[in-house]
């Protein structure tokens, strides 16, 4: 792939045969992914740093894209993870006070191939008739190629059920956020380790900033790496990939299950606790991808409008409470659903300080009618330190 001077023709190839003509945008040369749709209006930046979007076509439905440019500050990881990237009305030159460099700059710049001029709305509205397909955008001498060589180069990628990706973005050593280092004055109120699948970089900040010292470990770490952090709280993150195959985390969740530590999961966490509790998840459809999505807490009857990015699910029952699938473990109950088609979107338990949510509280590019879920971990983990502490005396 190389970076473009002027613009090349490209083509956006699903695997069902659908073809959409545009020009290059970023890099030129050939991507592969599955193609989904974000409906998210601002927080493009946000977007194609989530590394919860790896090997993902992300099409943007919001029509005009690159206008605010890129900075430094807004990246949610350390590089853009997205696998290609799709729009319909570029920007000629960004125009926003903050912005160092423009968005398809920075695209070719890390290897990004994207396509522009493609008709976004006709393009969603295929996706959501027949479910995130298979793709590939080819852009330059590859855009050339015939139609039925692209078509089953589409089909012969692997699909991203059973794709396992947690370990490829997560981080190679662990690091640490303080709280001092968030606008924290004073001590520490507690210890968190966060199991990176996929972490965005406002998530420890959000703890941080509460007073929560932030010990982020690679997905690979074991029990004795997060003990080793005197912990008083256990973090999973969102991340991308199929859950079904985390069986590494589930058995390493289900050990701090045992062991009594209160435990918070976000999106790819939240499907972690599923399986660890005994339920199974699966794909959706076309999944749930931008900041506009309505969720009810059953706790509360509140409505939250949320950022989400998921394509698979938990399959738990949405009414009542259940005794876990893993008997151990107690009494559980779905805490949240989603108001589009009663997906679960949050689980709570009942005999073990465990909860979790689909969605993402930490959202930076809003909404933040979630924030309320940090405080209440940090409730949890209060509660249970008090408990210790009166089982010491």
């Amino acid at each position: 792939m190389t970076a473009q001077k002027t613009s090349e023709p490209a083509l956006l190839v699903l695997e069902d045969g659908r073809v959409f003509r545009g020009r290059s945008y970023g890099a030129v040369g050939t991507t592969l992914g599955e193609t989904v749709f974000a409906t998210g209006m601002t927080g493009y930046q946000e977007t194609i740093t989530d590394p919860s979007y790896a090997r993902q076509l992300v099409v943007q439905t919001a029509p005009h894209i690159g206008n605010t440019g890129m900075n430094r500050e807004d990246a949610e990881s350390r590089r853009i993870w997205v696998a290609g990237y799709i729009l319909r009305d570029a920007a000629r030159r960004p125009s926003n006070w903050r912005s160092e460099k423009p968005l398809d700059q920075e695209l070719a710049e890390q290897g990004i191939v994207g396509i522009q001029g493609v008709d976004t709305r006709a393009l969603t509205r295929h996706l959501r008739s027949v479910g995130s397909l298979k793709g590939g955008i080819f852009a330059g001498d590859a855009a050339r190629r015939p139609e039925a060589e692209l078509i089953a180069e589409v089909q012969g990628q692997p699909s991203m059920k059973g794709a396992r990706l947690a370990e490829e973005v997560s981080v190679d050593e662990a690091y640490v956020v303080e709280p001092s280092a968030c606008g924290w004055e004073g001590e520490p109120r507690f210890t968190l380790a966060a199991i990176d699948l996929g972490i965005k970089g406002m998530t420890p900040f959000r703890f941080a900033e509460r007073g929560v010292r932030v010990h982020i470990l690679p997905a690979a770490s074991t029990v004795e790496d997060i003990m080793a952090v005197q912990p008083d709280g256990v973090f999973m993150s969102n991340g991308p990939g199929d859950p079904a195959t985390a069986d590494v985390q589930v058995e390493l969740l289900r050990n701090v299950l045992d062991a009594g530590t209160p435990f918070f999961g976000i999106c790819f966490g939240n499907q972690i606790l599923g399986r660890a509790l005994g339920f199974g998840t699966y794909k959706l459809r076309f999944g749930h991808r931008g900041i506009n999505q309505p969720v009810m807490d059953k706790t509360t009857g509140r409505v939250e409008i949320t950022s989400q990015n998921h394509g698979f699910a938990v399959d738990a029952p949405t009414e009542g409470v259940v005794t876990a699938p893993v008997e151990r473990f107690g009494r559980v109950e779905v805490s949240h659903v989603s108001l589009n088609d009663d997906v679960v979107e949050g689980l709570r338990c009942l005999d073990r300080p465990a909860f979790s949510v689909q969605y993402h509280p930490e959202a930076a590019a809003g909404p933040h009618d979630s924030a309320y879920l940090f405080d209440r971990f940090i409730d949890v983990m209060a509660a249970h330190a008090e408990t210790k502490t009166k089982e010491v005396n």
